[in-house]
């Protein structure tokens, strides 16, 4: 199961994302003294974990077998071998879509993007070089995780999209600094609870 995937990378290399959110968040806190910026919190926390994820995303891909042990080069041929209810089309297709929502989320909120087909671009080059990647590591390329990727991506995508809409409806009073930091401390907390939590059960 995915969860359990990402439990045991994250047991791997924890060291090295603690090193890097504390290097990462000294220089952050060191450029806005001595340049005199305002830290947006829940900002710098957004793009804290862009990069985590970017990080736990190259770890996943490079590292945990997803049951393809040959190249395909012939769409939907792997998606469809699968039982649709079985815990292997859950981990390998449904898995493939979920590990690209953040990815169509996070490009459409840094690029301030409103084409679709720049989700499509991104997310293809993205793909597209992990497949190659994994080819020249002893592992496989298969044209199917690209397009289970390209799905996820552009449901990111429509959640940003949602995102801005549901924004707009928000009381003006809602709209402070202070309340979007205390969000995002929560969301921060509750993840690192969570993650904590699965590295327990599965460690």
């Amino acid at each position: 199961m995915i969860p359990r995937e990402i439990s045991v990378v994250l047991r791997e290399i924890w060291p090295m994302l603690l090193l890097f959110i504390i290097v990462l968040s000294t220089l952050r806190i060191i450029d806005s003294i001595l340049n005199k910026k305002k830290m947006l919190l829940y900002k710098d926390l957004l793009t804290l974990v862009f990069i985590l994820y970017m990080f736990l995303l190259f770890e996943l891909v490079t590292t945990t077998d997803f049951e393809s042990y040959s190249n395909n080069f012939i769409p939907l041929k792997e998606i469809i071998r699968y039982n649709y209810t079985s815990s292997l089309f859950f981990k390998n297709v449904i898995g493939n879509v979920l590990l690209f929502i953040p990815f169509g989320y996070f490009v459409n909120y840094f690029l301030k993007n409103k084409k679709i087909y720049i989700t499509i671009i991104s997310t293809l080059i993205t793909s597209l070089s992990i497949e190659i990647i994994q080819m020249n590591i002893g592992r496989s390329f298969d044209i199917d995780d690209i397009i289970l990727n390209l799905c996820g991506s552009v449901i990111g995508c429509l959640l940003f999209r949602l995102s801005i809409i549901l924004s707009k409806k928000i009381p003006k009073a809602l709209k402070k600094e202070w309340i979007y930091n205390l969000i995002w401390i929560i969301a921060v907390s509750c993840s690192v609870i969570f993650i904590f939590n699965y590295y327990k059960l599965w460690r």
